[in-house]
């Protein structure tokens, strides 16, 4: 057990939840900012949170299938108020976005198409780099340190991620074993307990609300829910299993519906995974949107509260403290490997490569400006500069 889990907490419960529903409302930039977010806040800055509790949150977000950011927001709600904390924590930080994604879908159902958003994310894409940038650079100072071994795992999984441009979910495991085996050995070196286990699929939520299709909500829900209890890592890793499903299996969306909710996703604020209530608005209306959020999140809530204790209670084993370092470096890096791909997609020009760099100084100079103001700064940026330079009015 760490050090903050023995005290009484600094925070009341109300404090927490406020400060998630802050974030899932103007917390831009996806998984990586996210999760730098909550440590600058949570753990340096309130001191709410030990450095140790969040190490072992991020560890064992990593180490399941789901949203990244979200579980980790979950862990940190269930710190010092367990199953209440986490729940509560979880719903603040997810509803603000989801909110905003069912008005985007409607929208855009009622009033055809995003085309602004186009512009707007030309500069919000280049901005939300340099703010992921700096995130993952206060998070790699803090976490790795000076350790070879640590800085081999996270420069590997770095490496990786950008080759590949998705996250391998058992390199993270092997991350984890390998710092076990070097730095604490057990007495018989094979690997039993800590294989990464293959979740059993979780029901579909999809009678939670009423809707006229419920075949299609059914199919909506069972859908989901794979999707949160099998893709492991941040939204980045998501996309790819969103899009075999939502237009090549089931033909709900085509190929520009599918990028207009990436877009919709990475342009609003809390988790990249949100989009899911954007797709479930377009396919279902609202409570397609309701059963495609719950059957994502759910399983992602039930994978970090039921190991959460005991991770706790045995987090203090020199084993165990190996094996969640090594996995963090492994998290770390490949957090760091996804800023470049990101990148790669969002720094597109000399206006773009400009914007990205401006951010890092600003935040590099005023450690006290909110990203939200460089956000909407950087998207009006954008809807008076893609215009002048691409040569696409809207």
């Amino acid at each position: 057990m760490s050090a903050t889990a023995a005290t009484s907490p600094r925070y009341t419960l109300g404090q927490l939840a406020l400060y998630m529903l802050r974030l899932g409302a103007f917390g831009f930039g996806g998984p990586v900012a996210l999760v730098g977010y909550m440590h600058r806040d949570l753990v340096e800055q309130r001191g709410w949170i030990s450095e140790s509790d969040y190490r072992e949150g991020l560890a064992l977000a990593q180490m399941m299938p789901g949203p990244l950011a979200a579980q980790l927001g979950i862990y940190m709600g269930h710190v010092h108020y367990h199953i209440v904390g986490a729940t509560l924590a979880g719903i603040a930080f997810v509803l603000p976005s989801f909110l905003m994604v069912v008005g985007l879908g409607w929208a855009y159902v009622h009033f055809g198409g995003l085309s602004w958003m186009q512009a707007a994310f030309y500069g919000v894409g280049a901005a939300v780099v340099g703010i992921i940038a700096m995130s993952a650079y206060k998070l790699t100072t803090k976490t790795i340190g000076s350790n070879r071994l640590l800085w081999v795992i996270y420069l590997i999984l770095a490496a990786v991620t950008v080759i590949t441009e998705s996250e391998i979910a058992w390199l993270f495991i092997a991350g984890g074993l390998v710092n076990w085996f070097v730095v604490a050995p057990p007495k018989w070196l094979k690997k039993g307990g800590l294989n990464a286990v293959a979740p059993a699929q979780l029901p579909a939520a999809s009678g939670v609300l009423s809707g006229l299709d419920w075949p299609l909500l059914g199919q909506i829900g069972l859908f989901f829910t794979k999707a949160g209890a099998f893709v492991f890592g941040s939204g980045l890793a998501i996309v790819p299993f969103l899009y075999g499903g939502v237009v090549t299996e089931h033909h709900w969306l085509n190929d520009k519906q599918f990028v207009d909710a990436v877009a919709v996703a990475m342009i609003t604020p809390g988790p990249v995974v949100i989009t899911v209530g954007f797709i479930g608005y377009l396919v279902a209306g609202f409570a397609g949107a309701c059963v495609a959020a719950l059957g994502t999140f759910l399983p992602c809530y039930l994978f970090t509260v039921l190991p959460a204790p005991y991770f706790k209670k045995y987090g203090k084993l020199p084993a165990v403290k190996a094996f969640v370092d090594g996995i963090t470096a492994a998290a770390v890096g490949a957090i760091t490997g996804s800023v470049i791909v990101i990148a790669q997609r969002s720094i597109i020009d000399w206006p773009t490569v400009l914007l990205a760099l401006a951010t890092v100084l600003l935040l590099w100079r005023f450690k006290k400006l909110q990203e939200p103001v460089i956000v909407i700064a950087a998207a009006l940026i954008g809807l008076a500069v893609y215009p002048l330079i691409h040569g696409h009015g809207f």
